[in-house]
């Protein structure tokens, strides 16, 4: 295993680590899922280079461009959730309640 490989590996590691233990605002979960997005996009483009073929692939920008929506609906679900619940806490939110 590369340098390389070692290092996108443990930030997409850690970061899921971060989603795991550190879940008390809904910002900070929204962020470990974007920092798993950029080290899967990073990834993703130095896969060609690390392969040696030379044309690009068009997964990495489809990618982003879900990894956009994803961030919109993320941050409209945090704007939502904070104007009926009065906060980002995501332990005042229960699901079983209508």
């Amino acid at each position: 295993m590369t340098l390389l490989h070692l290092s996108f590996f443990s930030a997409f590691t850690l970061s899921g680590l971060g989603l795991a233990f550190h879940r008390t605002h809904l910002i900070s979960a929204l962020l470990c899922l974007e920092s798993m997005m950029l080290a899967m996009y990073v990834a993703l483009t130095m896969w060609p280079i690390q392969t040696q073929t030379p044309s690009s692939t068009l997964l990495p920008i489809l990618m982003l461009a879900f990894s956009a929506c994803e961030a919109g609906t993320g941050l409209a679900l945090l704007v939502a959730s904070t104007r009926t619940h009065g906060s980002d806490h995501l332990h005042n939110f229960n699901l079983l309640q209508c």
